[in-house]
C-alpha cells in the first residue's frame, strides 16, 4: 500500500509539473511566435478551421512537430544515461537543424528561456549538466526533455504532453489570425489528438537519421515570413 501511495505522489508530481512547464503561462514567450502560420493565413492557405486543422496535422506528423519529437526522445534517453557526448551532439544537431531563421530564433528563444525559467524553479543536476557540455542555445524540444528526465518524469509521459503544448500554441496562434472563436479552435485542437499521439509515438522508435520534413509548404512559410509586410508574430 505504502509503494502504491508513493507511486501515486510521483505520477501527480509529474502531471503538475508538466502541467506548469507546458502552460502558456509559462515564461518562454511562446505566444508571440506562429511557425510560419502568420504567411500561411495572408497567402490563403490557411482560412478556417477545417484548412487550419490540415495545415497542423502536416506540421505534426511530416514536419517541425516530428522532428521536435525525434530531438525530444533522444535528447530524453541522453540524459537520462548521463551520456554527456550524445547530448551534446543532440543539443548541437537541434539548434542547426531549423529550417529558417526565424524557426531557428523561436526554437532556441524559447529553449532558453525555458532552461533558465526551470532551473529557477525546479533546479536539477540534469540542468546543470545541459548547460556544461553545450554552451550554445538550447533548442526548445532539448530543454523540455533534459528537464523532464532530471526530474524522473518517463518520455512516454513528457513527449506526447510536449507536443499536444506545440499543437496548441499553434491553434492559438490560427485562432487569432484567422480569425476563429475559441470553440471552433478547440475542435481543431481535439481533432488533432490521434496525430499527437501517433506522432509521440513514431518519434520515440525514430532514429536521428530519421529526422526531416516533408511539409514543404509549411518550411516555405517560415521562411517568407521573414519579410512578410504586416506582422504580428516574431514567426
Amino acid at each position: 500500500m505504502t509503494s502504491r501511495v508513493r507511486g501515486n505522489e510521483r505520477s501527480s508530481a509529474h502531471l503538475l509539473r508538466l502541467m506548469a512547464w507546458l502552460s502558456p503561462s509559462f515564461p518562454v514567450g511562446a505566444f508571440s511566435y506562429s511557425s510560419g502560420i502568420e504567411w500561411a493565413v495572408e497567402a490563403g492557405d490557411i482560412c478556417d478551421a477545417a484548412t487550419l486543422k490540415d495545415w497542423l496535422s502536416v506540421m505534426l506528423t511530416n514536419g517541425g512537430g516530428f522532428c521536435d519529437g525525434v530531438l525530444f526522445a533522444h535528447a530524453h534517453r541522453a540524459s537520462l544515461n548521463d551520456d554527456d557526448k550524445t547530448l551534446r551532439d543532440i543539443a548541437e544537431l537541434a539548434a542547426a537543424f531549423a529550417p529558417s531563421k526565424e524557426r531557428h530564433l523561436e526554437t532556441t528563444a524559447q529553449g532558453n528561456a525555458f532552461v533558465e525559467a526551470a532551473r529557477a524553479g525546479w533546479p536539477c543536476p540534469a540542468l546543470d549538466r545541459l548547460k556544461s557540455v553545450w554552451i550554445g542555445p538550447v533548442a526548445y524540444p532539448v530543454a523540455v526533455a533534459v528537464t523532464a528526465a532530471g526530474h524522473g518524469i518517463a518520455a512516454d509521459e513528457a513527449l506526447p504532453a510536449y507536443l499536444h503544448a506545440l499543437a496548441a500554441n499553434w491553434v492559438s496562434a490560427g485562432v487569432r489570425l484567422i480569425p476563429l472563436g475559441q470553440t471552433q479552435g478547440l475542435h481543431v485542437l481535439a481533432g488533432l489528438e490521434t496525430a499527437i499521439i501517433d506522432t509521440a509515438e513514431r518519434a520515440s522508435a525514430a532514429s536521428l537519421d530519421d529526422i526531416g520534413s516533408s511539409a514543404f509548404r509549411a518550411d516555405l512559410a517560415s521562411a517568407r515570413h521573414e519579410t512578410q509586410y504586416t506582422r504580428l508574430f516574431r514567426s
